[in-house]
């Protein structure tokens, strides 16, 4: 980067290649020589080639500043803007291709900088219309510019700009302003008028007023502030005085001649000679006392040097003026004593300091660019205090530096830490709230976990020496060190709920089978039963230890592992071939293992196969029977002495046998058959496991490095877990493990994975906290030091643990003694009087005597008594002592007296006196006039402080504040977020002390500690209490899918901010329900039938014992098992519309007829159901028709397939989601929400699930899916910080407040945030101790009637309670020690101040008036942003009007204020009176002035009419026309003029009450003519129907309304008189009704 070049070059190159046909005509302006003559008459060759050059390059170098280069290109271009050589151009014209410039470095930018001047004023802009508004609303738009120039900051010289922009761009040089527009001076009201300035004869009286804003923005300037009039009183009886004594003031401090000061030594010298005389000293001690005083003054002049006091002497002038102003002999002023016209004084000096020191070294000595700079200093020293002057300059200056230098080390920087998230911990539902919290440990879900933030040193290891080792964790630092956003120490987390183990049902008892088939051992065996596991456990201890038991077996006789299972009987086969008579059936068998799974047949070579079963086949007339039945299920499941299972089975008679020959039926005892079963006895028995152990280190086996582990943690070595297992009887408990299938049994040892061991890591100490570095005065305490260190990894897994404590403190070193300073003031010095030479021309001096003054020595002290330098005391002992004063050299008349002795001490009660006392010494007790008490008075006696206090409260009272503890520890640990938030607090109200008179005293001085404390209650939080859950209701549907319900009541409402309801059922709020999907098995419970009965003939014919009749069976509802229908149960439970039948009709065959078997079941009709596919059945002939018989109907049966008859299609249904289901322990987060699968008949009836699985239908649906509980988080808070600083030092109203922040907001049924985040309590009350000046005292001119004089006033220590409304009250100045000496914030107390006492006559200027109030430029209640501004004035007094020539200007004085507001003007009018009021302007706050209101908007003061109102009983009214007074009526003239008043004849109308009558009257109008009607006087009333304008008055209108509704309602009521009334019906029921009330609905009815 480089300074600029001119941009010529670069411009024309850029036209050139744009406009080629402009250039040469601009050529030819700009440069007439280029194409033009030289001379008339005389031809040049034109210039065709021209030097171009391009823009300046960087600025280049090797080093920053002003040596680097910079370069252009230049090139040789024809005059069309094509390049061309450059041996074509001049060679002496090329312009430089390089130059120097300054190279700009980052790190110029604490060098340079834009230097900003300031704005200059507001000029006008010039706009196009010149006209002007008449009002000005907001003012004229102007601009305004300043200078902005690059300096270099250390020298503070300007620098090219370029350097300056290199960083920042250059700010702006004009701005659009507003000049507003003009304010006028605005005063105040005037002020009563003042006393006469004569109290007889003539005189002026005078008023005054001050300035309230002033003239701003060209605005005219402001009226005379006084007016004046003359004023009489009574005459004089005495001549009034025309002259007066004046002096002049003093002149300034000279000291005397050298000649004069050596005589008035000399004579002092003789005077003391003649003292001293024959007083030697001799004594060899008052020698050595006197030599050490001497060597004592002298060093005390050393350190004088740095006063050079110097007393010297001033005069002035008396004079006598007369009235008019003029000088006049002094004789005309006799008097008895004239005023002192000479004094002594201390020549002023100047404050003289050194040269300033060198800067100190920079206090940051590091290098970051983010944070602020250091500071650097400089001092310098007085070398001569100011004596009578200004204070001096200020002796120390600081600025901003920054480090620089290769070897500054980049500062410290910090970042937080972290330690580990502790365990997570979840807060029960509402629903265990009740329970012990003994079992929490249980929960799991959703919870929340803290960890600690903690600061430490970023950049340790690149700043220390030291290296620390890599693993060692940084130490912590104050957490104020760290800037950055703290990280989260709360977050929420999820501990996985344990799945708890689900197992099948039951399977049936298997057959009697060797315990190991591969190795069958004697004749003992097992029957078995078993279940699965159709949920695995998760959580816990894993594995499947917490499943119950699988499998149970009972001890048996004979077992074989395989056998022989009939599958189905074949066809009866008669003997030799016959075609009826007895036979055999075949049985068809297959070979099964112990669990019913078919196998190889040479299996079951040792089985006994199963023999052929005797069957008969009926020959004609024989008896038929029907198949055996199925074997009814086992009655019992094993036998024992009570208990043995049976089985049955029957069989009917289909037909019976003819009377010859045939085979008859066998008895009814023949037709069923009963065998045992379950012959087993009732001992069950199962292994039983207890759960696995803790998983401990197995030093057999090879340790592994192993990174991944089973329950998904880090694992470090293998370990075994052992459990117990032993052989439990059922219903008995524990026997020898012969007894159950050892081969069986579950395993005890399994391998197991250890977690790694964690020991407890913990940072090293921080630093100890640094120790008080000042010492502070009577604080006692002793201070300590504390360290501390943070746990980052708590131990786990019986890792080593944190031993050592993590906080550590020691007591600091005794601070060093505070070294304090005082001043040490010496004794005075001589009192130095007014040279002999000036006091002798005085009448009445003396020489030697007189007033004077004298000096004295200040040192510096330590508070030990040892030498200081005088810096420690000005800066750390306060004011500077007085080191002179007025002294009195007593003259031979004087009066001399002791000083006055302390005050005797108050041993009294209240009302008691103390004295105290001086004397008159020397010749003085001799003089009459010492001896006037009166002017000398000897004794005074002041009365003793009473010391009565009483406390009262003050302020309210605090929050309940709960008192400062940990936090309680719950189950031995404590639990983030617990601290006691309810209680018993107590409660604060701050007691003042007051003295018996009203005084605010120390709150000790009442006994009291400062508060009243009372015991509060904070009421706990009571949580939403619910009922447990109710019992699962049963399943809505008995087969399919349906709901199940259970629900909650509300027990007990949340308060106190306790934890919420969840959501209530809407109906009736007492209820929360959860509903989840069940499935009934529609096999569940079945329809069991017997067999039929015999056909029961209705007409017997006896002989062949055939026919038709009726059949009927037992049909019951049983419940289903794996073992087979088991137990009856009500009918209800079973599907009604698929209930059998119980009875038929039937057909007993005869015995020569056809027998046919039981119809088969029906064939399944083809899907879709369709009328024209077909079902059927069938039937087996069993007995053959004899030859005359009935031959064999159909044996098959057909029927069309009907849709939702006999047909039926079968659909998937999907059932709702489920709420979101949790396991049993979890309080929330993840859970799983489930529907379920049904199949549905397209009647619409739920059928068993198996009708749609065995079509394959498709099922798309998903059936569980996750879902989310919100967690209860409970808000998390911050620990109260500490209590803040009183916000008030001193007083009543002082508060100190701590407060607290949610660290982890709550989130759904948690507990909610407290709303008290902030508490307060007052602090312990102080008084309010201040100096306060007194009034100023009247200007006193001593021993003259005017002049320079002075004026004095007192400083009092004050007390107040703080409050704006407390009038402070005046305390002993002791009380005030403590408080630095200082006056609204002035150290330096004025105390006396000149003053000018004026001469009767003078015209003089009065006090300033004071400070207006800050007013601000507005437009429309706008600020305009000009800042505000306060004035003050001076008003003239003129005492005689013959002096008006010689007064002074009144005076305005104006400053800038920051609490500005902005007031409106406007006009405000009295109500007329005749016709004037009153107009005057006011400010918006009710303040009356002059000024300030636009006067094209003053309202009228007079409305007088024109031409005047003249005529008798006429007056000008409102409108200036002229009007007629009341009982007068108006007759105008032709010109619109009144003309005459003529009366308006009255008529009388005389009252009860007032016998003379009350007048009523009413008159003629002309009603063109305006009117006026005043209200009223007395009881006369005019009644004028007509207005001003002629027209009727709205009155009239009304009053004909009315009687026109009167006149209607008159005639209604005479027509409702003379109607005739009708006959009343006859009511057959005179009976009253009852009353009846209306009601709601309310219950309380």
């Amino acid at each position: 980067m480089g300074l600029p070049a001119g941009r010529s070059a670069s411009w024309s190159r850029g036209t050139a290649g744009r406009h080629p046909a402009v250039l040469p005509l601009l050529l030819l302006l700009l440069c007439p020589g280029a194409y033009g003559a030289a001379a008339p008459g005389e031809a040049e060759a034109p210039i065709l080639y021209l030097w171009k050059t391009g823009p300046w390059g960087r600025c280049m170098g090797d080093g920053c500043g002003p040596g680097g280069i910079q370069t252009r290109a230049v090139w040789c271009a024809h005059v069309e803007g094509w390049t061309t050589l450059h041996t074509n151009c001049k060679p002496a014209e090329r312009p430089s291709n390089q130059q120097n410039c300054f190279k700009v470095c980052d790190w110029h930018k604490e060098l340079y900088d834009w230097r900003l001047g300031p704005w200059n004023q507001c000029q006008p802009v010039i706009s196009k219309s010149l006209e002007k508004p008449l009002e000005c609303v907001k003012g004229e738009e102007g601009i305004q510019v300043r200078e902005i120039t690059c300096i270099e900051k250390e020298k503070d010289v300007p620098a090219e700009d370029i350097i300056c922009e290199y960083f920042e761009p250059k700010p702006l040089l004009e701005q659009a302003c507003l000049i507003p527009c003009r304010q006028d001076c605005i005063v105040s009201e005037f002020s009563a008028w003042s006393e006469c300035s004569k109290t007889c004869g003539s005189g002026l009286q005078h008023r005054t007023r001050h300035v309230v804003a002033p003239p701003q923005f060209g605005g005219s300037g402001c009226p005379n502030l006084t007016e004046f009039q003359v004023c009489q009183s009574g005459p004089c009886e005495a001549e009034e005085r025309m002259y007066s004594l004046q002096v002049g003031p003093w002149s300034t401090c000279s000291m005397p001649h050298s000649r004069q000061v050596r005589q008035a030594r000399r004579r002092g010298k003789s005077k003391e000679r003649d003292k001293d005389r024959g007083k030697g000293v001799k004594d060899p001690e008052a020698r050595e006392l006197i030599k050490k005083k001497r060597n004592r003054n002298r060093q005390n002049r050393q350190e004088n040097k740095y006063w050079d006091i110097q007393i010297g002497y001033q005069t002035r002038e008396v004079m006598c003026t007369n009235k008019t102003g003029k000088a006049a002999d002094l004789s005309f002023c006799q008097q008895e004593k004239l005023p002192m016209t000479f004094q002594a004084c201390v020549m002023t000096k100047e404050c003289q300091v050194s040269e300033w020191s060198e800067w100190s070294p920079c206090s940051k000595t590091c290098h970051d660019p983010a944070s602020p700079k250091g500071t650097r200093m400089r001092a310098r020293l007085i070398r001569q205090f100011p004596i009578g002057s200004e204070k001096c300059p200020e002796l120390e200056e600081e600025e901003p530096c920054v480090s620089q230098g290769d070897g500054v080390a980049p500062c410290a920087t910090y970042s937080w830490r972290t330690t580990e998230w502790t365990e997570c911990r979840v807060d029960p539902l509402l629903s265990q709230q009740d329970k012990r919290r003994g079992n929490q440990t249980a929960l799991c879900g959703g919870g929340v976990q803290t960890r600690e933030a903690y600061c430490v040193q970023a950049n340790e290891n690149l700043l220390s020496l030291n290296t620390h080792k890599d693993k060692e964790a940084p130490k912590p630092v104050d957490l104020k060190s760290c800037t950055g956003p703290v990280p989260n120490t709360t977050q929420l987390c999820h501990i996985p709920c344990p799945i708890e183990c689900e197992v099948s049902p039951w399977t049936a008892w298997g057959p009697c089978t060797y315990e190991n088939c591969n190795d069958q051992q004697g004749k003992k065996g097992f029957k078995l039963r078993k279940r699965r596991i159709t949920n695995e456990p998760t959580g816990g201890s894993g594995g499947t230890g917490n499943c119950p038991h699988l499998l149970e077996a009972i001890p048996c006789e004979e077992p074989s592992c395989y056998d022989w299972k009939a599958v189905r009987l074949g066809d009866c086969e008669p003997d030799n071939g016959k075609e009826c008579g007895p036979g055999t059936q075949v049985q068809e068998v297959v070979c099964i293992n112990s669990d019913g799974e078919e196998v190889d047949r040479q299996l079951c070579r040792d089985a006994i196969f199963p023999i052929p079963v005797a069957c008969d086949v009926p020959c004609p007339r024989d008896c038929v029977l029907s198949m055996w039945s199925a074997w009814s299920s086992c009655s019992h499941t094993c036998s024992g002495k009570t208990t043995e299972g049976k089985q049955t089975r029957a069989r009917s008679i289909l037909a019976y046998a003819g009377e010859e020959g045939g085979v008859q039926c066998p008895n009814t005892s023949a037709l069923q058959e009963v065998r045992s079963c379950n012959e087993h006895p009732c001992t069950v028995y199962h292994w039983q496991t207890g759960p696995w152990g803790q998983c401990i280190e197995d030093t057999s086996v090879s340790s592994f490095n192993t990174t991944t582990a089973w329950n998904g943690e880090a694992s470090c070595s293998v370990g075994m877990q052992t459990r117990k297992v032993i052989c439990v009887r059922v219903n008995v408990g524990q026997v020898g493990p012969k007894k159950c299938p050892e081969s069986l049994r579950p395993e005890t040892v399994r391998p197991c994975l250890l977690p790694c061991r964690k020991d407890c890591i913990v940072t090293p100490y921080s630093d100890w906290t640094s120790c008080p570095s000042s010492c502070k005065e009577g604080d006692s305490g002793i201070k300590k030091q504390t360290r501390h260190r943070v746990i980052i990894q708590p131990p786990a897994n019986g890792g080593r643990d944190c031993a050592d404590p993590l906080y550590e403190e020691k007591a600091c070193e005794a601070p060093q003694v505070c070294q304090s300073y005082r001043w040490k003031t010496h004794k005075w010095r001589r009192c130095q009087l007014v040279p002999w030479s000036v006091q002798q021309d005085s009448p009445g001096a003396q020489e030697g005597c007189g007033p004077g003054r004298q000096a004295r020595a200040i040192t510096c002290r330590k508070q030990d008594g040892g030498q200081a330098g005088i810096h420690e005391c000005l800066r750390y002992a306060g004011p500077v002592p007085a080191l002179t004063q007025a002294c009195q050299m007593p003259c031979q008349d004087d009066c001399q007296l002791t000083s006055w002795s302390r005050f005797s001490s108050c041993n009294g009660d209240c009302g008691a006196v103390r004295t105290r006392k001086r004397a008159i010494v020397g010749k003085s007790k001799k003089k009459e006039k010492c001896k006037n008490s009166h002017l000398y008075p000897l004794i005074e006696t002041q009365y003793c402080p009473c010391d009565k206090y009483n406390a009262q409260p003050v302020g309210n009272w605090s929050d309940c504040i709960l008192p400062e503890g940990k936090a309680e520890v719950l189950l031995g640990m404590k639990v983030q977020g617990d601290i006691k938030e309810c209680g018993q607090g107590y409660r604060y109200q701050a007691m003042a002390c007051y003295d018996q008179n009203g005084r605010l005293v120390e709150t000790s001085r009442c006994n009291s500690h400062g508060y009243i404390e009372e015991a509060c209650i904070i009421p706990c939080p009571s949580d939403c209490k619910l009922s447990e859950w109710s019992n699962w209701s049963r399943c809505s549907k008995s087969c399919g899918s349906g709901v199940k319900v259970r629900s909650k009541w509300l027990r007990e409402k949340p308060y106190n901010g306790g934890r919420p309801c969840p959501k209530l059922d809407h109906v009736n709020q007492a209820q929360v329900y959860e509903v989840v999907p069940c499935h009934s098995d529609c096999s569940q419970y079945i329809w069991v039938t017997e067999p039929w009965s015999i056909c029961k003939v209705t007409f017997v014919n006896t002989r062949d014992n055939c026919g038709e009749g009726v059949q009927t069976r037992k049909v019951r509802c049983m419940q289903n098992t794996a073992d087979g229908p088991s137990d009856h149960v009500e009918d209800y439970l079973c599907d009604p519309e698929e209930m059998p039948l119980g009875s038929r009709e039937c057909k007993l065959p005869c015995p020569e007829d056809c027998v046919v078997s039981e119809w088969g079941p029906w064939t399944r009709c083809s899907l879709p159901c369709n009328q024209s596919t077909f079902r059927q059945r069938a039937a087996d002939p069993i007995r053959q028709p004899a030859e005359e018989g009935r031959a064999c109907p159909d044996t098959v049966e057909k029927e069309p397939c009907n849709l939702n008859k006999n047909c039926f299609h079968y659909d998937y249904n999907v059932t709702d989601w489920s709420t979101c289901q949790l396991s049993e322990k979890a309080v929330c987060g993840n859970g799983i929400k489930t529907r379920m699968l049904d199949c549905v008949r397209s009647d619409g009836k739920s059928v068993n699930l198996k009708y749609c699985e065995e079509l394959g239908l498709e099922k798309t649906w998903q059936m569980n899916m996750s879902c989310m509980v919100e967690c209860p988080v409970n808000c998390q808070l911050s620990d109260w910080s500490p209590w803040s600083e009183c916000s008030q030092t001193c007083g009543l109203t002082g508060k100190m407040i701590r407060r607290r922040t949610v660290t982890q907001p709550f989130q759904g049924d948690g507990r909610p945030c407290p709303a008290l985040m902030e508490q307060s309590k007052p602090c312990p009350v102080k008084p309010c101790y201040q100096w306060r000046y007194g009034p100023w005292s009247a200007c006193q001119v001593q021993d003259a009637q005017c002049g320079e004089g002075t004026r004095t006033r007192n400083i009092s220590c004050v007390v107040s309670d703080g409050s704006a409304d407390d009038f402070s009250k005046v305390v002993d100045e002791e009380f005030c020690t403590d408080i630095e000496p200082a006056i609204d914030g002035n150290k330096k107390a004025v105390l006396e101040e000149t003053c000018t006492q004026p001469c009767p006559g003078d015209c003089y200027l009065k006090d300033w008036s004071s400070w207006s109030l800050c007013q601000l430029t507005c437009v429309n209640g706008e600020d305009l942003g000009f800042g505000g501004i306060q004035v003050r004035s001076r008003a003239v007094i003129i005492q005689e009007l013959e002096n008006q020539h010689l007064c002074p200007e009144q005076k305005l004085e104006t400053k800038p204020c920051d609490d500005g507001q902005c007031y409106e003007y406007k006009w405000m009018a009295s109500a007329w009176k005749g016709s004037s009021r009153t107009v005057w302007c006011q400010r918006s706050d009710g303040v009356n002035v002059t000024g300030g209101c636009l006067v094209v908007r003053q309202p009228d003061a007079d409305r007088s009419c024109n031409p005047p109102c003249s005529q008798p009983h006429s007056y000008c009214s409102e409108t200036r026309t002229c009007s007629c007074e009341e009982g007068y009526t108006e007759v105008m003239s032709s010109n619109g003029t009144l003309e005459q008043c003529t009366l308006i004849p009255v008529m009388l109308i005389p009252t009860v009450e007032d016998k003379r009558g009350d007048v009523k009257t009413s008159r003629a109008v002309h009603p063109t003519q305006p009117s006026s009607n005043p209200v009223g006087r007395g009881r006369t009333w005019f009644l004028q129907p007509f207005g001003p304008d002629g027209r009727l008055k709205t009155w009239v209108y009304g009053v004909a309304a009315g009687a026109f509704v009167l006149l209607i309602f008159i005639v209604s009521m005479i027509y409702l008189a003379c109607k005739k009334p009708k006959k009343p019906q006859r009511r057959q029921n005179n009976r009253l009704k009852p009353l009846t009330l209306a009601y709601d609905g309310d219950a309380d009815m």
